[in-house]
């Protein structure tokens, strides 16, 4: 997939020349955009959430996410610039909220669920 967009020069004001800028992306890449855009690949619109998720905020989606990765707390603490306690409430929260016994079951319900898509 090309994208074909337009740079404005230097020193040109808000609304003079432009400078064609081309984008050149594989099929990997753009399932990977549009997965992240919350787009299905085929272009069909966004990918609905098992209701499930739909219990949880933005920044729990984010933890389970994280989680899904293999990504340690202390790992994910740096990475979201909280604390390690504070990812450990939102890892039991998500778990709660999931009804989910643990860490394992939750990376299974992020796979199953879509909201991670394995490479």
């Amino acid at each position: 997939m090309t994208i074909a967009a337009t740079m404005r020069e230097a020193g040109e004001d808000r609304w003079g020349r432009r400078t064609p800028l081309t984008l050149h992306l594989d099929d990997l890449a753009v399932e990977k955009l549009m997965s992240a855009l919350g787009r299905r690949p085929d272009g069909s619109g966004p990918r609905a959430l098992p209701d499930e998720l739909t219990r949880l905020t933005d920044r729990e989606l984010t933890v389970l996410r994280a989680m899904a990765t293999g990504a340690t707390n202390a790992e994910i603490a740096a990475e979201l610039f909280v604390s390690v306690a504070t990812v450990k409430t939102h890892v039991a929260r998500v778990l709660a909220k999931l009804g989910l016994r643990d860490r394992v079951q939750a990376v299974v319900f992020a796979y199953e669920s879509r909201l991670v898509i394995p490479r």
